[in-house]
């Protein structure tokens, strides 16, 4: 039976992102994925936030242009608030381009990736792979979305607060004016969250999202209605793309981490509660989990898994949670329109250009304590074996 370090569940970003951290730092990787394709289940808008671009070296021919103008609409369309920046605050990404160069510099480092190859749990430390065999696993990183099943095998937490969300994606011929990001609040399209178009004069994305329980027609019906009448659509000039999936926004999650594994990317909750932006905290979350791994798997101190605290990076987004539900609280198209007519003012417009424009993001968190955390430990002792009680 092979043995491997790690096993990465979830050939997404924050999966392939994490094996290549650990693979560079000498562990052995796998990772597995139940697609066969990366270019398929594509769950995310690829939206790249100013930060994440600064300080990741993401590929360049693969992000769109840059957008600095945003337009928030309220639900009758009437008097929209537009914001502009004097930087690029966003760039979409071809995704499925990004997925297969996060795979070839994983691969790059060392780590194994397996597509076609399903998770399908195991006892202590052999994991049963469907369309593999079994494998033993000295520790697991679960990487496999909003509704992990890692998590659930490893008696992590779970997310329980989701916006379900879709979108339809297509070429472009060129749009008459600047990159701009439409953002639509209307909670009868996208009950607690908003419709959104940004078209860069290469692609158009389209999409909405929102409680599904809000949403009595279902969430494809709701994207077509949208679609047929949302601001800033060009006619397709290719293939329509559909996409779509769970979105966790109630935040980190508190309990991430136990002897047997832990958590990254939406797994993880990792996914800022206002924005539902994702591709910023996995690729942080990531470098403090390849950071943890990379320690207890060399010494097996339990203790080192006490950095990976998701109750301590909960307090960072205190007032953000507390605005989404603000937010996921307003039922009404008369509310809304009350909300949009408050940021028109100059106080309203800092406050919406802080969300939208601001530095700040998912923390830096390799050393949120005030110590870095150790890559490598001095004692060596076998990995822990122990379950994943309280």
């Amino acid at each position: 039976m092979r043995t491997v370090d790690v096993l990465v569940v979830g050939a997404g970003l924050a999966g392939l992102h994490t094996a290549r951290l650990l693979a560079a730092r000498g562990l052995e990787v796998l990772v597995v994925d139940k697609r066969r394709s990366l270019t398929s289940g594509v769950r995310t808008t690829g939206i790249f936030v100013r930060r994440t671009l600064d300080d990741f070296d993401l590929p360049a021919h693969l992000l769109g242009p840059g957008v600095r103008d945003v337009v928030l609409y309220p639900p009758s369309r009437r008097r929209p608030i537009r914001l502009t920046s004097d930087r690029d605050e966003y760039r979409v990404a071809d995704m499925p381009g990004v997925y297969a160069h996060a795979r070839e510099r994983a691969a790059a480092a060392g780590a194994s990736v397996l597509l076609g190859v399903r998770y399908d749990g195991g006892a202590g430390d052999v994991v049963d792979l469907h369309g593999y065999g079994a494998l033993r696993a000295r520790f697991v990183v679960g990487a496999d979305g909003a509704r992990s099943r890692v998590a659930r095998d490893l008696g992590l937490d779970v997310n329980r607060r989701l916006l379900v969300g879709a979108e339809v994606v297509y070429p472009v011929r060129g749009c008459g004016g600047p990159p701009t990001f439409h953002c639509v609040l209307d909670p009868r399209i996208a009950p607690g969250y908003l419709g959104w178009v940004i078209e860069d004069g290469r692609h158009a994305h389209v999409g909405v999202a929102g409680y599904a329980r809000h949403m009595t027609r279902g969430v494809r019906h709701l994207l077509d209605e949208f679609a047929a009448s949302a601001p800033g659509v060009g006619e397709p000039a290719g293939d329509v793309e559909r996409r779509g999936g769970p979105i966790p926004v109630g935040g980190v999650l508190k309990r991430l981490a136990c002897p047997r594994g832990l958590l990254v990317g939406d797994a993880a909750g990792a996914v800022s509660p206002l924005t539902a932006g994702g591709l910023d905290p996995c690729l942080r979350l990531s470098e403090l989990a390849a950071a943890v791994t990379t320690a207890y798997v060399r010494s097996g101190d339990v203790s080192v898994l006490r950095q990976y605290d998701g109750a301590m990076l909960r307090t960072r987004f205190r007032g953000r949670l507390l605005l989404r539900r603000a937010f996921g609280g307003l039922r009404s198209p008369r509310a809304v329109e009350a909300a949009v007519a408050a940021l028109r003012g100059p106080g309203g417009r800092a406050l919406a250009s802080h969300v939208l424009f601001g530095d700040g993001s998912f923390p830096d968190v390799g050393d949120h304590d005030g110590r870095p955390v150790p890559s490598t430990c001095v004692t060596p002792r076998a990995a822990g074996k122990a379950g994943c009680g309280p």
